[in-house]
């Protein structure tokens, strides 16, 4: 699993676990993909917590080292809302230099940048603490 920025690390530190496993997740992705916030709940073994997911990663200070604007929606959407105080902004220009196309009201293409790892971060360390049983093969 990717190394966490030391200070997402030191924030994540202080959350405890569920942020610590979000984040954890989240600095996995590689530049160019996507993940939808219901993957990454569901890879930290928190199956339909997709939106405190949001709220872990809304708690980060940004600007930060992490990765966090890889993250969307299941509709493929940046959320765009003034509630985000021009985070949904930050989101989409970040998206956008990476090669990510997002169109003026948020939409990306999840069925062209939609992250599936053969082995999805989270699951071995839930499986290595007994939280999760092992896959059979």
């Amino acid at each position: 699993m990717a190394a966490l920025p030391l200070a997402a690390s030191s924030l994540a530190a202080q959350r405890g676990g569920f942020d610590q496993r979000v984040l954890e997740v989240v600095a996995a992705i590689p530049r160019g993909r996507l993940v939808t916030y219901g993957q990454v709940a569901d890879w930290i073994g928190a199956y339909g917590c997709a939106r405190q997911v949001g709220w872990a990663l809304r708690r980060l200070s940004l600007p930060s080292e992490l990765p966090w604007h890889r993250v969307v929606n299941a509709r493929g959407c940046i959320a765009m809302s003034l509630s985000r105080e021009g985070s949904d902004w930050m989101q989409r220009d970040l998206l956008l230099a990476e090669g990510i196309p997002v169109d003026g009201d948020g939409r990306l293409s999840l069925q062209r940048f939609l992250w599936r790892p053969a082995q999805p971060p989270g699951l071995s360390a839930l499986e290595d603490v007994g939280v999760m049983p092992a896959a059979r093969e």
